[in-house]
């Protein structure tokens, strides 16, 4: 392994490593503090101060340990910035807006805010050394807080339908739906940055296990030591066992545990019930996950705790919570119904009620304890010291906050085209078409070809769009067929990750085709990459880049260990050192590059995991390939504030769900839909309900997310297929698509907060409203900028739902204009056409006409709804949407402020230029009162005024 220290730090540990430890001692640095502890696991601490209210800590088990440069971090620590005290057995280093106090005797720390108040104190430490491919490594782990009430959030995309994360466990290890962030933030408005890039925890830091090693079990009969599993075929039982765990978790975990000369795997209408009980001596809540594929039915206790379905390549976890009494039987039935799938049961026993609660960290391995304390005046503020140290969002371009269509996927370039085409010719609004995989020739992954039978001219479909004012984004893998002359190069330079090829595993495509993925850590690789993809693909104009199986997926459902062996060694060592951050480093890597060839063009990067940092690579992330379930669906809303509250703001989803059950595959091209040629309907007629639903009321949320993009394998995802002609589910559909254009001067502004305030779109309520304890826990709404408070409906045959109003402020209805006080849970009616949406009282919310695409009508009026009731402010922000001029200081601001006492409306002068700007334009200024609506309209003023960029005074 090769490892580099970093220049700031080299000097001074050099100094230091020649200087014998003192015991309790401390030594002042240009940038903060050393401290050598008397006791603890630490032998030196190492302080920094990143800025007046970020500071980093080091805890090494050697003195003078030189450590590998941050992946994710970017900033450097500031210098002279701080001052010192010291007592008998502490020292205390101060910056302006916070201090950090060490225990000379155990190194101890304990973090305060600029009044002085302590709000992070250390309370668990350990230190490990393990052993990896003959490198010294540390198991690592930190807890904080224990016993705390503070409402903790972030840690990435988990959809467990999860938000305040005090209590829970979290697995912080990329997955096809899982995206690992190691920064947590607090409703008291502080946040942690864990700096590692292997495998972590927050929360219980020992992994959970498959049921035998902490529980007792008993078959159905009451005989312990296992579970009776039947296994039925057709409704016959077949085979029966005793089975001392539910243990199908990974591809050889079945090949070696399934009874292969009793039951065929393959049968149709296979089913596997497992019954018996549990027994713990340790009483109270235990945690439980299901991890599971295809359909699976879960009773503990004679009670259902979930009914649930995933495609069988793409298991997940479940979570679940079971009170035990010590020594007394828990019942426990769970009946599966594989097709190709997986499934396990995994547990752990319950910690101590103050470490349950409480702030902790662990990581397997580590070259040290590293991460950054932030302090906030408020949440935003602490999302701000993220983007500090892991780098600022750039703009994306406006475009892509506009409609995107995709599928999986348009096999031909005339499909894609033929999509756009319709949409113009009906004036539906979109602007982006997505080509997702398989354009290349079957045997041909990561040659970066096009199939020349179905894509004849690349060039000429890119330019197409173009012509139709849209733009094309285009799936690239870091995957490469083992035949390509793209993997020969690489391999030959030592930068493809060859055990998947050696191993003889096939991938999915036609007879399967060995395959692996290069890796990016080293810059000579990236360059390589990059070099190989920019006459092929980059050179023909694509807008927009989908970088898929960035977690990366080397070899699905492989076990832990034998996967680690797949994804090294990289220039940091074996492969595990580096598990979480192959995202970060390879949209890094294709960023870069792009900015040296298109400097002045803003980029976008879609990629299917995340790490943190991974913002500042114009990137966004969407939340993998979910399942068209409801429970998906509402995973979706605590999925989403989550990342968001890690600092990555750009998010999207599949909407309607990626993969389906078979029920929903009837019928024409494999979707629940009427029969073209015949006009006859195939399949359940309940199910093609339940079908159109699902998506309606997905495509309303995709609406009010931050990226609104429909996606899906086998079922057409746009909306002239999807929707019969004439029905209310088409005309939803195409309403809220028009919604989201009139709304796109309130989205685009919001947009620019990311880069510019460390803004976040989808908002948590606690971020607006910190002081009402009824928000920190909702799971099921956000705001959708600060002004737009959303409730989707998660529900088959849902039509109305509870709404949480937060105290601080009344709310009006946007449909029908009734004004509700907030501090109070309303029933809310949502027909199947309308998803519940709420605006502050005090809102400035402008509007815009319906367009086609984002920048169709730049000189169209705009109108003001001003929701009277409450003082409002708001600023409109504008730029050309598609270079990076704004870097430059190229954009413009307009405040809008509303006194609601004197019913004075004021439009501020205008800050700032860029070319091509409307200097003069017209506002309609419309105050909104009780019982007026806001979806009837659009274009009803109280004034119109002519603004030419001077401030402008409105009565209501």
């Amino acid at each position: 392994m090769r490892i580099k220290i970093m220049a700031p730090a080299v000097a001074s540990l050099a100094v230091l490593a020649s200087i014998p430890a003192l015991a309790g001692s401390y030594e002042k640095t240009a940038t903060g503090l050393i401290v050598r502890p008397d006791n603890g696991a630490a032998r030196e601490i190492r302080l920094e101060v990143m800025a007046d209210n970020i500071i980093h800590v080091v805890k090494l088990d050697q003195p003078g340990k030189a450590l590998t440069p941050s992946l994710m971090a970017v900033a450097q620590p500031v210098q002279d910035s701080y001052s010192l005290s010291a007592s008998k057995d502490k020292v205390r280093l101060k910056a302006r807006r916070m201090a950090v106090e060490v225990s000379l005797a155990t190194g101890a720390l304990q973090f305060f805010n600029a009044a002085g108040k302590a709000f992070l104190t250390q309370h668990a430490e350990s230190m490990t050394p393990v052993q990896v491919e003959g490198q010294r490594m540390l198991a690592i782990k930190q807890g904080f807080n224990h016993g705390s009430t503070d409402a903790l959030y972030g840690l990435g995309q988990h959809q467990n339908h999860q938000m305040n994360m005090n209590g829970e466990d979290v697995l912080l290890m990329q997955h096809n739906m899982a995206i690992a962030v190691p920064f947590v933030i607090s409703s008291r408005n502080y946040g942690v940055l864990w700096d590692n890039n292997a495998i972590s925890r927050f929360g219980d830091s020992k992994p959970y296990a498959w049921l035998s090693r902490d529980l007792q079990l008993a078959d159905a009969d009451g005989l312990p030591g296992a579970l009776t599993a039947k296994y039925y075929v057709d409704g016959k039982l077949v085979y029966s066992r005793r089975e001392k765990d539910i243990a199908y978790q990974y591809l050889k975990d079945v090949a070696e545990n399934w009874p292969k000369d009793a039951v065929d795997p393959k049968a149709p209408n296979l089913k596997v019930v497992w019954e018996g009980s549990m027994r713990s001596p340790k009483a109270g809540v235990h945690k439980m996950q299901l991890y599971a594929s295809d359909y699976a039915r879960l009773l503990v206790d004679g009670k259902e705790v979930m009914d649930i379905w995933r495609q069988g390549w793409n298991p997940w976890y479940h979570n679940f919570e079971v009170s035990f009494k010590a020594g007394q039987p828990v019942p426990l039935r769970l009946e599966w119904q594989p097709a190709g799938g997986m499934i396990a049961m995994t547990h752990n026993d319950p910690l101590p009620a103050p470490e349950r609660h409480s702030l902790t960290f662990s990581s397997e391995l580590a070259q040290a304890i590293d991460y950054y304390v932030i302090n906030g005046e408020n949440m935003d503020k602490v999302i701000a010291g993220y983007h500090h140290l892991t780098g600022r969002a750039p703009m994306m371009p406006k475009w892509a906050y506009g409609y995107w269509q995709s599928r999986q996927r348009y096999e031909t370039q005339e499909q894609l085209l033929g999509v756009l085409r319709e949409y113009r010719k009906r004036g539906w609004p979109i602007d982006n078409m997505v080509q997702d995989w398989f354009y290349w020739p079957e045997d041909g992954w990561g040659s970066h070809d096009f199939d020349q039978a179905r894509f004849p001219d690349a060039k000429a479909m890119v330019d197409e769009v173009h012509r139709s004012h849209a733009r094309i984004m285009i799936s690239i893998w870091g995957k490469f067929y083992a035949n390509t002359a793209n993997y020969k190069e690489l391999a030959a330079k030592g930068h493809m990750w060859t055990r998947n090829v050696e191993n003889g595993d096939l991938d999915w495509v036609g007879p399967g085709y060995k395959n692996s993925h290069y890796s990016p850590y080293a810059p000579e690789a990236r360059d390589i990459y990059y070099r190989q993809m920019k006459p092929k693909l980059v050179d023909l104009g694509f807008d927009a880049w989908w970088m898929d199986n960035t977690e990366p997926d080397v070899l699905s459902n492989a076990r832990p260990a034998d996967f680690k062996q797949l994804i090294g060694p990289t220039i940091y060592g074996a492969g595990e050192i580096t598990f979480n951050p192959y995202s970060l480093v390879h949209t890094g890597g294709f960023y870069q590059h792009l900015k040296q060839d298109q400097p002045d063009k803003r980029q976008f990067i879609l990629s299917r995991s995340g790490f943190a940092g991974i913002q500042r690579n114009a990137s966004a992330v969407w939340s993998g390939d979910t399942v068209s379930r409801w429970n998906n669906l509402y995973d979706q809303i605590s999925a989403g504030v989550g990342i968001s509250m890690s600092g990555i703001a750009n998010w999207t989803h599949d909407i309607g769900g990626y993969a389906q059950e078979t029920r929903f595959q009837i019928g024409d091209v494999g979707s629940a839909q009427e029969n073209r040629s015949t006009g006859s309907q195939a399949g359940n007629p309940e199910d093609l309900k339940e079908w159109r639903e699902l998506n309606l009321r997905w495509f309303q949320f995709g609406a009010f997310s931050p990226l609104f993009r429909s996606h899906g394998e086998v079922v057409k995802r746009e909306i002239h297929e999807i929707s019969p002609q004439g029905s209310p589910m088409r005309d939803s559909m195409v309403w809220y698509d028009q919604l989201r254009y009139r709304l796109m001067p309130y989205i685009y502004s919001a947009a620019a907060d990311i880069h510019y305030q460390s803004g976040v779109i989808m908002r948590a309520l606690v971020m607006d409203f910190p002081h009402d304890p009824a928000v920190r826990d909702l799971k099921d709404q956000y705001l959708f900028g600060h002004s737009l408070l959303v409730a989707p409906v998660y529900t088959y045959g849902g039509r109305s739902r509870e709404v949480v109003l937060p105290k601080g402020s009344n709310w009006y209805d946007f449909y029908t204009g009734q004004l509700h006080h907030g501090g109070q849970s309303i029933r809310v009616e949502a027909p199947e056409t309308r998803i519940p949406l709420l605006v502050k009282a005090g809102a400035i919310v402008p509007f815009g006409p319906v367009t086609q695409y984002v920048d169709e009508k730049p000189d169209a009026a705009l109108t003001l709804n001003v929701y009277t009731g409450a003082d409002g402010q708001y600023t409109l922000y504008e730029d050309d949407g598609v270079s990076n001029a704004y870097l430059r200081g190229e954009a413009s601001r307009i405040p809008f402020s509303y006194n609601n006492k004197t019913g004075v409306f004021t439009i501020g002068a205008r800050s700032g230029s860029y070319q091509g700007m409307i200097a003069q334009r017209q506002f309609r200024v419309r105050f909104i009162k009780p019982g007026d609506s806001s979806s009837e309209n659009f274009a009803l003023a109280d004034r119109t005024v002519d603004y030419d960029g001077h401030a402008i005074k409105v009565q209501r």
